[in-house]
């Protein structure tokens, strides 16, 4: 059974944006679902959509600190290698293939989110498992295919 949709109200009180954020979501998602798009706070729906968008490029860096940490570990330190590491690997891969399943084009993004993630992962990688710095490389030694490849583990 579909939930009967309120008309929205007049115009409210146009700091709502400031003082309740969740009513003016509904607000706005109620005028646009009337067809009275014209009368939203489209500015302000303009910024959260910028919002929303650079969000998502920000979870799949995250993913991909977690995940090319692991993997230097992985190489790095092949006898500490546990199921934990191979977990957390997978986790990432999945987390990742998800954000890009759900917005393809940030795929061309990737070879760029690796180079700009792998110094703190790198950084990361020498803290945990303690390697001189000597011991990991600079640059990230795997192609980005490699890299989302759930079948594809570092050599030990």
């Amino acid at each position: 059974m579909a939930l009967a949709t309120k008309a929205p109200q007049p115009t409210p009180d146009p700091e709502l944006y400031e003082t309740d954020y969740y009513a003016w979501l509904m607000h706005n998602a109620a005028l646009i679902r009337a067809g009275r798009a014209s009368e939203a706070d489209l500015e302000n729906i303009a910024e959260e959509l910028e919002d929303t968008g650079r969000s998502e490029k920000r979870a799949l860096g995250s993913h991909f600190v977690v995940l090319l940490q692991h993997l230097l570990e992985w190489q790095r330190q092949p006898k500490r290698c546990s199921n934990s590491w191979r977990l957390s690997i997978d986790n990432a891969r999945d987390a990742i293939d998800e954000l890009l399943g759900e917005g393809p084009t940030l795929r061309r993004r990737v070879p760029e989110l690796i180079e700009g993630k792998f110094p703190l992962a790198r950084r990361n990688a020498i803290t945990v498992t303690g390697l001189p710095d000597s011991g990991v490389p600079e640059t990230y030694p795997f192609t980005p295919e490699q890299v989302l490849d759930p079948s594809d583990w570092p050599e030990q």
